[in-house]
């Protein structure tokens, strides 16, 4: 990866750490589609620079950078904000969570230096960068896609119109009034019951 490659990376580092403070609608093409794109590209590049070297520290190392990668994006998902503004899912990351991405920057340093101790070039090389940040957006998305989905918030519209795995939502939001009704009618009772409860005492009054 060349330098200015990594810039890249680091913009949108930033970018995307802005749009999460600030707040944003969520398209369901950005949330899943983007980081399957960022994962394949860091993987393909991964890939054109190890070649025939990667050797089994190398394997090792890079293991555990994904692993760190994926257990953050997990946590990135749990303590995001979800709401519904304007009919489509809406996130916001609280501030607490800029502490993600410094356990995300340390552990990133500690597989480097794990990764040079042991003689892992490729693991210690910025070609991981793309990878380790999509595996990340991944195991973000998740997470975020079931807790939309439980709150019945489709996605915001795409630039066509359309609304990404708006089938999936419509059928968690047509389940979800049925739920409702059914808890209804099973915790009130009705005018019958009421009449059974009123013989006994009748019978009983002296």
């Amino acid at each position: 990866m060349t330098g200015m490659q990594i810039l890249i990376v680091i913009a949108v580092i930033g970018f995307v750490i802005y749009q999460q403070l600030a707040g944003q609608a969520l398209r369901g093409k950005r949330v899943v589609l983007l980081p399957v794109i960022l994962t394949v590209i860091g993987f393909s590049d991964l890939h054109a620079n190890a070649g025939s070297h990667l050797k089994p520290a190398d394997v090792v190392c890079l293991a555990l950078g994904a692993a760190g990668s994926i257990a953050i994006g997990l946590a990135f998902g749990a303590i995001t904000h979800l709401e519904a503004r304007n009919g489509s899912l809406w996130a916001k990351m609280p501030v607490r969570g800029l502490w993600l991405w410094l356990a995300m920057a340390g552990w990133r340093g500690i597989v480097y230096l794990t990764a040079t101790i042991v003689h892992a070039p490729v693991a210690a090389s910025s070609a991981t960068l793309l990878f380790t940040l999509g595996l990340n957006r991944l195991a973000q998305a998740a997470v975020i896609v079931p807790r939309a989905m439980a709150k019945g918030i489709p996605f915001a519209p795409e630039k066509d119109g359309k609304v990404f795995m708006a089938d999936k939502f419509q059928r968690g939001a047509s389940f979800a009034p049925f739920s409702a009704r059914f808890a209804e009618q099973r915790d009130v009772p009705n005018d019958h019951d009421y009449e059974q409860d009123a013989v006994p005492a009748r019978r009983n009054r002296p």
